[in-house]
């Protein structure tokens, strides 16, 4: 099909809040609707497509969420517990993570409006599951969630792309690759926006549209731009997902519109990530497979064999976002994490098995130091005192507290401070030893996900602001990694995919009401 020349409502971007934008303005009566993205088909789904899938909700419980998953029978819901996660609960954990600077209406719609986002979707044929794998323990005989998130999409990110294009499809939407966004065209007395120049097959092309919906993503497969805004070293982060995310959406809208920046151009999502992976983008096949989250069950030390962050900070969602951080500013921006067998049984093997990582395992530390040194670790004495300290606190602090119990499941208090011991950093939850063999280390470095800094939009209707009169561009739209003034040094894990159905459906609501009048 050859690409149009004019279409109500051009989308920007086909991602998870793309789709969303486009199926919502479809269905709210934009007779014309058009997706395009700078990528080849076989890219298609950008960061979405390498997501797990989570989805972060406000919710009642499990009865809430059982009529949307297809994987759980009433024999194994009477083994769940899974409290509600309330609208105050959502917005606690979005302010303590974001040390309260996510712009405060923003937050609120994106909470509030959650649990509509996936039944919405749900209603669009995107497929959910319960998280087993990931969120939950199976603990005393009963399947514990935590951290406040439950749902997952099946397949992960490959399987709500899947999804969302079929809805797209079903709703007459259109679908361009190879096509990318190279100017906005404004018109000078509204300074509206009233078409797109594209280069689709090598040559320029204008498209008119009474709308436009930007959801190209961030910056993160930029090195250049990584180092400009995130600072040193940032142009060493492996990128964890798609290699066309690379702003230029983000400058043009700047550049021909006077968009007004929002957020954190700073801050991004990061997280541990497979040190054999490759280096530039992610892997289709494997995909999310390359994020190492184990670390709460055990410990990181880097190339000089020490110990660098609190394992046991936080519950793992609520910490991963900012450890790819952590070791990328570690010497040779590597690290590795560390086990004992104690452990290795609780850790996911779509993470963790032969298959998809390069495991290290030995049967004694100093052999295990050994092996480490020939990935790179350089003072295998380091890596070894490093233990016995750690397993010295360990011992002390469980001496004092003999009637504690390890729970994956809750934060236990399980730490490595005693009243006459403790190590720095402590580790402040699921403090076992490690020193039950055999051992397991894995390699690992910085995968980043995507940035935090964007556009500005009218919290309502995801409009675009103007730097210059601080009011709504018209026609143009904004949601998922452009929008800017949610996330701040972190975010809550999942809550990404829920922003990105939020307001890519207040865009696309936007966007047809505007179509409709024009």
């Amino acid at each position: 099909m050859s690409l149009p020349s004019e279409r109500d409502v051009l989308v920007i971007g086909g991602g998870n809040a793309g789709f969303s934008a486009a199926v919502q303005a479809a269905e709210s009566g934009a007779k014309d609707v058009l997706i395009i993205d700078k990528c080849p088909e076989e890219w298609t789904g950008g960061n979405s497509y390498f997501t797990a899938g989570a989805y972060r909700t406000v919710h009642n419980g499990l009865e809430d969420l059982f009529p949307i998953v297809n994987n759980v029978d009433q024999v194994t819901a009477e083994k769940i517990d899974m409290s509600p996660y309330t609208a105050e609960d959502f917005m606690y954990d979005l302010n303590r993570i974001t040390s309260g600077r996510s712009h405060p209406d923003l937050a609120k719609i994106l909470v509030h409006d959650s649990n509509d986002a996936v039944k919405w979707l749900a209603k669009h044929g995107v497929r959910f599951q319960l998280s087993f794998n990931r969120q939950a323990y199976e603990v005393d005989g009963r399947i514990k969630f935590w951290g406040g998130m439950s749902l997952k999409t099946e397949d992960g990110g490959k399987g709500l792309i899947q999804d969302h294009r079929r809805a797209a499809e079903k709703l007459g939407v259109s679908i361009h690759f190879s096509t990318a966004a190279k100017r906005l065209v404004v018109d000078p007395e509204t300074g509206g926006v009233t078409s797109v120049i594209v280069v689709h097959e090598g040559r320029q092309k204008e498209i008119k549209t009474k709308a436009v919906i930007l959801t190209a993503g961030g910056f993160e497969a930029n090195p250049r731009m990584r180092a400009q805004y995130l600072g040193p070293n940032w142009d060493m982060a492996m990128v964890r997902g798609t290699p066309y995310n690379t702003g230029e959406c983000l400058e043009m809208a700047i550049r021909d519109a006077s968009a007004k920046q929002a957020g954190n151009w700073s801050g991004c999502h990061s997280v541990a990530w497979d040190a054999n992976a490759p280096a530039h983008s992610g892997d289709r096949e494997i995909s999310n497979q390359f994020t190492k989250s184990g670390y709460p069950l055990g410990i990181m030390v880097n190339r000089n064999g020490e110990r660098f962050v609190d394992e046991g900070a936080d519950m793992r969602n609520f910490t991963y976002a900012i450890f790819g951080k952590a070791i990328l500013n570690q010497p040779g921006h590597i690290a590795f994490q560390i086990w004992d067998s104690r452990m290795t049984s609780w850790l996911r093997k779509e993470e963790y098995s032969d298959e998809v990582v390069k495991r290290i395992t030995a049967q004694t530390v100093p052999i295990l130091a050994q092996y480490c040194s020939e990935q790179g670790l350089q003072n295998k004495q380091r890596f070894e005192d490093t233990l016995k300290e750690y397993n010295r606190a360990v011992y002390a602090w469980r001496k004092e507290n003999q009637g504690a119990k390890w729970d994956p499941a809750i934060k236990d208090g399980m730490s490595t401070q005693s009243s006459n011991d403790g190590i720095n950093p402590p580790k402040s939850n699921w403090a076992l030893p490690i020193d039950l063999p055999p051992y397991l280390a894995v390699k690992v470095s910085c995968g980043i996900t995507f940035t935090f800094g964007g556009l500005a939009v009218d919290p309502e209707t995801a409009a675009v602001i103007s730097s210059i009169t601080d009011a709504p561009i018209p026609g143009l739209y904004c949601a998922g990694e452009m929008l800017g003034g949610l996330f701040y040094d972190n975010y809550p894990g999942g809550s990404g995919l829920t922003a990105g159905a939020v307001f890519g459906r207040r865009a696309g609501r936007s966007a047809a009401a505007v179509a409709a009048k024009v």
